[in-house]
C-alpha cells in the first residue's frame, strides 16, 4: 500500500521504517522544509530518532498535495495540540487525494483547552473518511529496531479495507489485531500516561517493587471502571491498548511519562521539565482534562485524583501516597 505520513516525528518515523521494510510506498512528510532535507540528506531523523537510518526507498516531503495524489493510507502522528491543524493541512489539499481510503491515528491524549479526543477531532475535520486507531504497548524506537511487537487497530472501516490495512502493517516484526472499540483504545491510550506518572513519582520516591506493584494493578481497577463508565469495552482494557500499554508505559525506560514522574519526585519542578527540557508529555495535560471531566459526571477516581493534586494542587508526593494508603478500607473488586 502507499503511506503518507505526518509529520515525522519519532513515532511517525519509526513507523515509516517498518512499513518500508515490509516493502510498502511510504512518505515521511515533515513540519518544515529544513527538517525534509536535513532527514533527506543524512537518512536519519536526528532530532527525534537518532540511530535508525531510513531506507532509501522512504520518501522524504514537504509539499503534502503531491503526496496525497498517490497515498491509500494517511497515518498521523502529532501529539494531540497539533493533530487538528495536522488535518486541517490534509483538507486544504484534499482535491488531490483521489485514492486516499483511510485515516489512522497514532495521538494518544486530549487536545488542550476543548479535551476532545484525537478520534472526535478527526471526525469533526475530515468526516468523509474512513478512520481508526493505532495503538498499543510500542516504544518508537523498538519498531523501528524491529523488535517483536504486538498492536491493535481500532475501526469501524468496511471490513475488506480494515482487513487489508491489517495485513500491511503487520510482519515478522509487528502483529496487529482489529477491534471496533475506537473509544476504549482511546482511553487506555490517554489514561495509562496519568499512571505512568504515577509509577515514575514511585520510582523517584525510592518506594520499591510492592509499592509499584500495587500502583499498576489499582491502576488498572481504576482504569477498567473509568474507561467502562465512559464508554469504552471492559475487554478492551485487558488487551494491547489498556493493560499492555499500561504495563509499558509505568515500567520501561523510555517511557517519557514514567520518567517525568520521576524527576518531578525528586525535585525537578515541572517548568524546567516541560519548558526547559522540552520533554513532551501527554499524561501532565490529560491529568488536568480527566481530573474535571470525572468530577463533572462523578466518577471516583482516587489515583487520578491523588496524581491531579501533585501535579496541579501543590501536594507533596510523599503525602499523595499516604492519602491513597489511607482511604477507606474496601472489597478488592470494589
Amino acid at each position: 500500500m502507499n503511506f503518507c505520513i505526518l509529520p515525522a516525528g519519532a513515532w511517525g518515523t519509526a513507523l515509516a521504517i517498518h512499513l518500508a521494510r515490509e516493502g510498502h510506498t511510504v512518505t515521511l512528510v515533515t513540519h518544515l522544509i529544513e527538517e525534509a532535507l536535513e532527514i533527506a540528506t543524512s537518512r536519519e531523523n536526528r532530532k527525534f530518532l537518532p540511530g535508525y537510518a531510513l531506507e532509501d526507498s522512504i520518501q522524504i516531503g514537504f509539499e503534502l498535495k503531491p503526496v496525497l495524489m498517490e497515498a491509500e493510507v494517511v497515518i498521523l502522528a502529532s501529539p494531540a495540540k497539533f493533530l487538528r491543524s495536522i488535518c486541517r493541512r490534509v483538507v486544504q489539499n484534499w482535491e488531490a487525494a483521489r485514492k486516499l481510503q483511510i485515516v489512522l491515528i497514532l495521538t494518544k491524549g486530549l487536545e488542550p483547552e476543548s479535551n476532545e479526543f484525537p478520534i472526535h477531532i478527526v471526525e469533526e475535520e475530515i468526516p468523509d473518511l474512513a478512520r481508526g486507531i493505532l495503538s498499543g504497548p510500542t516504544f518508537a524506537s523498538q519498531v523501528a529496531g524491529g523488535v517483536p511487537s504486538a498492536i491493535v487497530l481500532a475501526t469501524r472501516a468496511e471490513a475488506q479495507l480494515a482487513r487489508r490495512v491489517q495485513q500491511a502493517i503487520s510482519g515478522p516484526t509487528v502483529r496487529v489485531y482489529t477491534t471496533d472499540d475506537l473509544i476504549g483504545v482511546e482511553l487506555g491510550g490517554c489514561l495509562k500516561n496519568i499512571y505512568a506518572i504515577g509509577a515514575g513519582v514511585c520510582d523517584g520516591l525510592g518506594l520499591g517493587d510492592n509499592a509499584r506493584a500495587a500502583l499498576l494493578t489499582r491502576s488498572l481497577a481504576e482504569m477498567v471502571r473509568l474507561g467502562t463508565a465512559l464508554g469504552g469495552k471492559v475487554e478492551t482494557f485487558y488487551g494491547l491498548s489498556g493493560v499492555g500499554d499500561l504495563v509499558l508505559t509505568c515500567n520501561g525506560k523510555e517511557s517519557r511519562n514514567r520518567i517525568f514522574g520521576e524527576e518531578f519526585a525528586r525535585g525537578t519542578s515541572i517548568q524546567t521539565l516541560l519548558d526547559e527540557r522540552q520533554m513532551t508529555v501527554e499524561g501532565y495535560q490529560t491529568a488536568d482534562s480527566f481530573h474535571h471531566l470525572c468530577r463533572r459526571k462523578g466518577l471516583e477516581v482516587p489515583i487520578l485524583n491523588e496524581i491531579h493534586a501533585m501535579l496541579f494542587g501543590g501536594k507533596k508526593p510523599l503525602d499523595a501516597v499516604q492519602s491513597l494508603m489511607m482511604r477507606e478500607l474496601r472489597q478488592e473488586s470494589e
